[in-house]
């Protein structure tokens, strides 16, 4: 049986705050308000992608910063109902395209130690640990894994690119 979930990957727009900034509350001890996420939104650098389940509703949402030829993702949430459905993986492989196909040398994120299950799927597309940020999470108090995935087919540029450039159009 098939467990993964239809969804539809689309740039983040003003319409999607709400559901947003609530996915945030929900998933995150220390969530962004939708003041931040809407900063994001005129935040060159940024893009930031959302999953639209079959109602048009948020069913995940995902962000990347991209300065020169190294990507940041700054966020990767799924709502409760959503998960383990393949969501965050489809996030995930949009941001690794975009990569790919602008020659990034790395993305890099951190992620809660004791998220297993995020761990894992990071791990699955190629992301290894390279470190800890000793308390780096608050409620709980907790450390991140910095995982980082390298691009090393040696193409990689020193130009300068706006996230915009294919994420947020």
């Amino acid at each position: 049986m098939d467990t993964r979930m239809h969804v539809r990957i689309v740039p983040m727009n003003s319409d999607h705050l709400d559901e947003v900034a609530e996915l945030e509350r929900i998933c995150f001890s220390t969530p962004w308000s939708r003041n931040m996420l809407a900063e994001e939104l005129d935040n060159m650098l940024s893009a930031f992608l959302v999953a639209l389940d079959d109602n048009g509703r948020v069913a995940g949402y995902a962000g990347v910063q991209v300065i020169l030829d190294e990507g940041y993702i700054t966020n990767i949430a799924v709502r409760p109902d959503c998960r383990r459905q393949g969501v965050a993986g489809k996030l995930l492989q949009v941001f690794l395209d975009f990569a790919q196909a602008n020659h990034l040398s790395f993305l890099t994120l951190e992620v809660r130690a004791s998220n297993y299950d995020a761990i894992a799927l990071y791990g699955s597309r190629g992301f290894r640990s390279m470190g800890r940020r000793k308390n780096y999470y608050e409620h709980p108090r907790e450390d991140a894994i910095i995982m980082t995935r390298e691009f090393t087919d040696g193409t990689a540029s020193t130009e300068s690119y706006t996230a915009s450039s294919d994420l947020r159009s």
